[in-house]
């Protein structure tokens, strides 16, 4: 499954699951675009993962912003040419909070991370793949978005709308070879799952862990580098006949 050549943009690549994706297609001959809001964190991403000059650029940018989402897109196209990949994963979860006392604002900012700028992202990335006749987008949703659960509203809002949104973007993209794909993976061993353990459970995180870790029939949590490779494979020819596919990485937890 040989990216050499490709161009992948990879939005929250400073973070766990991202950055395993900038390593995965890297190591494989990618050039690759890693975005994330913070340049310090970008560039001690490439310095960890000893990318190559030449291979890779960084763009810091707030992907709820359209303006910013357009910049790293046209960045992309004057360093390497085009966009053959594009694996919109940034995403925000927002507090743990009942809905009467959640923040409109804060509300608003869940959606505008992990709705809109997904919908930025196809919006300026599907015209460069529409060109090339063909293309992948790999959008990172949730089991969330797959059933409720009290005290993340915004969250669960988020990932249920960005459900719909790959189905349409896969009809849309269809005719010009263009497959959009969502991965729903259950709870991540990373910096999201610490806050929202914190979030549920302020005086004991570790017991809220444990209870999320419980209700996975795998008795775990998945590995930043296990939805990766799920993503690496989404993007890959030999996913050439999926798309409009809403794929669960939950060791079992939506099969109960």
């Amino acid at each position: 499954m040989s990216f050499n050549g490709k161009v992948v943009v990879i939005t929250g690549a400073a973070g766990g699951i991202g950055k395993e994706a900038v390593k995965s297609f890297s190591n494989d001959g990618a050039k690759v675009t890693l975005v994330d809001l913070d340049q310090e964190a970008l560039d001690q991403a490439a310095a960890e993962l000893d990318l190559n000059d030449g291979q890779y650029i960084t763009v810091a940018a707030d992907v709820g912003n359209e303006a910013q989402v357009k910049n790293f897109i046209e960045k992309t196209v004057e360093a390497f040419g085009t966009v053959d990949v594009l694996f919109n994963n940034a995403g925000i979860e927002g507090k743990v909070l009942p809905i009467p006392d959640y923040p409109s604002e804060l509300f608003d900012k869940v959606l505008d991370v992990n709705v809109k700028g997904v919908f930025y992202g196809l919006k300026y990335a599907m015209p460069i793949m529409k060109e090339n006749k063909g293309g992948s987008i790999i959008n990172t949703a949730s089991v969330a978005g797959l059933g409720g659960t009290a005290g993340v509203s915004a969250y669960i809002t988020s990932k249920h709308a960005l459900l719909g949104l790959t189905k349409t973007a896969a009809l849309e993209g269809a005719p010009d070879g263009i497959r959009v794909n969502a991965v729903c993976p259950s709870p991540v061993n990373n910096r999201m799952m610490r806050s929202l353990e914190a979030g549920f459970s302020p005086e004991n995180a570790e017991a809220a862990q444990k209870s999320f870790a419980a209700a996975i029939p795998l008795g775990r949590y998945a590995e930043n580098h296990e939805i990766a490779d799920l993503v690496y494979f989404l993007a890959s020819e030999k996913a050439s006949f999926i798309t409009g596919g809403i794929y669960t990485i939950d060791g079992g937890m939506k099969a109960t």
